[in-house]
């Protein structure tokens, strides 16, 4: 073989050796993880902070959270008007308040929906959003392999696909990425029919913008929700 096309094959072949490989699900969590949690503090995340709700045609609610993931400790003030509403789970044991009178009636349970069960729903709800994307490392996800570079409101992201087993969860999610932070933007879920297929007229999707550090963690400060199926404005929690 002649030395010049001995030498043009290496050339070829170093070259298609430096090309990056496409990026996997996995690789694109671990960046994202690497974004929002560098140090890793999620696992022993303990900290106290408020969200404020607004909606469009309600007062703000305000609610002070605090999570003690090592001590399985979970707490819930809410106050909106002149109601203040709190629940307390620590380990298995459950505690609910309502304008600081922790006795309360059926009647009165009844009235303002105050149960153990709303208690643990709000303790997963907002250890989930708040422990994003690290929770996307709990057992019962299943992180899709493929990553989609997809466009959203104007701006290129690249797209992970989540679902989870059934007894997780039974919504089909989507997480959109900035290609070159690997910040966490935008999230998205939608229902599913009884095959598994996903009804596009459902459920909504999440705009996240500034960041407010907690824990040593970087948290989107503003989250503002919307219908999928009409764009509908339903609200904005936001960081206080």
């Amino acid at each position: 073989m002649k030395p010049f096309f001995t030498s043009f094959i290496l050339i070829i072949v170093l070259f298609s050796s430096c090309k990056e490989a496409p990026i996997t699900g996995e690789n694109l969590l671990d960046r994202a993880i690497n974004y929002h949690d560098p140090n890793g503090n999620w696992s022993t995340f303990n900290a106290t902070f408020k969200v404020r709700m607004k909606t469009p045609n309600g007062s703000d609610r305000l609610s002070t959270i605090s999570i003690n993931l090592l001590e399985d400790y979970f707490s819930l003030t809410a106050n909106r008007d002149t109601i203040t509403t709190k629940y307390t789970i620590n380990k298995d044991v459950c505690t609910i308040g309502l304008n600081e009178n922790t006795t309360i009636d059926e009647t009165t349970a009844k009235a303002y929906n105050l149960s153990c069960n709303r208690a643990n729903m709000y303790k997963n709800y907002y250890t989930y959003l708040y422990g994003l994307p690290m929770k996307l490392r709990d057992p019962g996800t299943h992180i899709s392999e493929t990553v989609e570079t997809t466009t959203f409101k104007g701006k290129d992201y690249l797209m992970l696909n989540a679902k989870y087993e059934k007894d997780v969860g039974t919504d089909i999610w989507y997480f959109y990425f900035d290609p070159e932070t690997y910040a966490m933007e935008i999230y998205q879920f939608f229902k599913q029919d009884e095959n598994g297929n996903q009804k596009d007229d459902t459920g909504e999707y999440i705009l996240l913008t500034e960041e407010a550090v907690v824990n040593n963690i970087k948290m989107p400060k503003k989250r503002a929700w919307f219908y999928n199926k009409d764009d509908g404005y339903l609200g904005t929690d936001i960081l206080d």
